[in-house]
């Protein structure tokens, strides 16, 4: 029977392919590494996993750059391998779904190589190209995420293009509607080899100004302390366009055609994203998205309160998907490390947390373990965003570095040859064979069965209740009071429950819960 809402409140497990294990000894993570491992993380009790990009590219951002839109890089292995890989994930009931970067393409792709050679080929008008000012310098002020401007100069057209990310990254001009068709087919190809859903990067850089405005300068106090000139303009024509509205409903369109298929949406924006992740979920476009307010720095009962809310009352209708950590931050056990009393207390409350917010929830793979972000050195990198801001910004590598099944076995068991990011002692020890009794690992088994003997998590309302700092509480479903305390600090806190249901460092007694230091509490409502 067809189960088209079963995103609605999933949990997917984020999947980082070239670090997740490696079956031939070549050092990279690969789809039989995946597939061999796919019992283990149906065993956590997730509902799907979410594999980074996969496809043809020349990795210069590991996949973001793509060649080949529907084929599979020979780093991972083969369409075989895929199809093998969906396979088993279905018989252990995961859903797949996988990466599509369509805002822009890697400089290789053929259809760039064509449309850089002239302005009147069959693909002049594929990437945005625009006229340099009189004076030769680039169209306007818009800025590129790694570094400089983002405009390249082609001395065949005599023009510049658009890269909002690296050079070698070329902008798509979705203004061209046979640039959006196109994109819709290699989705089409996906979906008639099972994926159940695609997570879409970068979701609302699709569309620019087609009159190339200046962005403005960013207003925020703190704009001209940024590292990354990127984030002192405030991004009014760059990205963000209304126009991406109507093509996010064409994706949905097409989604619909096929069965228990999702499209979830990375929101690249700083300051409004929950704006933004409330538009792009309503009126049937995304069934989901996600932006980067809660994978900052900001740990406070406040935040993740007005985030949860914000949302809901801009788009009650729309869905969210939250997460701590993925491939482009710092962990979430090192970025919070002053709030917790040890690391892996706070990774168990975080857990809880996450997993009892209303909406849907992404994990990054070894969030389950309480891994730690890697401290590595500068000629140990490989992501151009540590590459061009050192030392002010160490880049994403910290947290790819590999995934650790064996404590005992060389390279955490990752590989037999060298792995393409090193391994360090702190991950070492956090290897999954070291997960025992009261381990990270096992609290993450608790919580996800918890949730799932409990609809209210599922989809069920939230209400937060008034209580003092450093305490988070609310309600779901008026069934559940779920209790946390967000400080390395024991705490007592009035609130009126009933039965104790699940948790950690949480005592009861009348009319109140003692919480120690990062405890966590579910009672059933009073």
């Amino acid at each position: 029977m067809a189960n088209n809402d079963w995103w609605r409140g999933s949990v997917t497990y984020q999947i980082y392919p070239r670090s997740y294990q490696d079956s031939n000894g070549d050092g990279i993570g690969d789809l039989k590494g995946i597939t061999e491992r796919l019992p283990y993380i149906a065993a956590l009790g997730v509902d799907a996993i979410w594999l980074s990009p996969i496809f043809t590219s020349p990795m210069l951002d590991m996949g973001y750059d793509v060649e080949d839109y529907t084929n599979i890089d020979p780093q991972f292995g083969t369409l075989d391998d895929f199809d093998d890989m969906v396979t088993r994930a279905h018989e252990l009931g995961l859903k797949v779904i996988i990466d599509q970067v369509l805002s822009h393409s890697s400089d290789r792709h053929p259809f760039f190589q064509e449309s850089r050679k002239s302005r009147d080929n069959a693909k002049a008008d594929w990437y945005v190209w625009a006229d340099p000012k009189p004076d030769g310098s680039a169209p306007n002020n818009w800025k590129a995420n790694f570094g400089g401007i983002a405009w390249e100069w082609e001395a065949r057209r005599k023009q510049y293009y658009l890269h909002n990310f690296l050079k070698e990254q070329p902008d798509f001009n979705f203004h061209n509607p046979d640039v959006q068709d196109w994109l819709l087919g290699t989705m089409r190809f996906w979906l008639e080899r099972g994926v159940d859903g695609f997570r879409l990067d970068t979701v609302n850089f699709y569309f620019h100004d087609q009159l190339l405005r200046d962005d403005a300068a960013n207003p925020r106090s703190d704009a001209a302390e940024e590292w990354n000139l990127y984030h002192r303009l405030y991004h009014l024509f760059s990205k963000n366009q209304p126009e991406n509205l109507v093509f996010l409903q064409k994706m949905r369109a097409l989604l619909d055609e096929y069965d228990d298929r999702t499209l979830i949406g990375e929101v690249g924006e700083t300051y409004h994203g929950i704006e933004i992740m409330g538009q792009y979920t309503s009126e049937n476009r995304l069934h989901m998205a996600y932006s980067f307010d809660m994978l900052d720095v900001h740990f406070t009962p406040a935040h993740f309160r007005s985030r949860v809310e914000e949302f809901f009352k801009g788009a009650p209708e729309g869905w969210p998907c939250w997460s701590f950590s993925n491939h482009d931050v710092m962990r979430h056990v090192s970025r919070w490390k002053d709030h917790g009393k040890d690391s892996d207390s706070l990774a168990k409350l975080s857990a809880a947390m996450l997993l009892s917010l209303k909406g849907s929830v992404c994990i990054y793979q070894g969030e389950e373990l309480g891994q730690l972000e890697t401290d590595l050195n500068y000629d140990e990198l490989t992501d151009p965003q540590g590459l061009n801001f050192w030392p002010e910004n160490k880049g994403r590598d910290g947290a790819r570095t590999p995934m650790v099944w064996d404590a005992q076995a060389p390279n955490g068991g990752f590989t037999t040859g060298t792995p393409w990011l090193p391994v360090k002692a702190p991950q070492w020890e956090r290897a999954v064979s070291a997960q025992g009794e009261g381990s990270v690992m096992q609290f993450y088994q608790k919580m996800l069965a918890f949730r799932r003997a409990h609809p209210e998590f599922r989809d069920g309302d939230i209400a937060f209740l008034d209580v003092p700092e450093p305490v988070l509480a609310f309600t779901r479903a008026a069934g559940v009071l779920c209790v946390f305390n967000l400080s390395p600090d024991p705490i007592d806190v009035v609130l009126p429950h009933g039965e104790p249901l699940f948790g950690e460092g949480a005592e009861c007694g009348a009319g109140t819960v003692r919480l120690a230091a990062n405890g966590c509490g579910f009672f059933a409502a009073a």
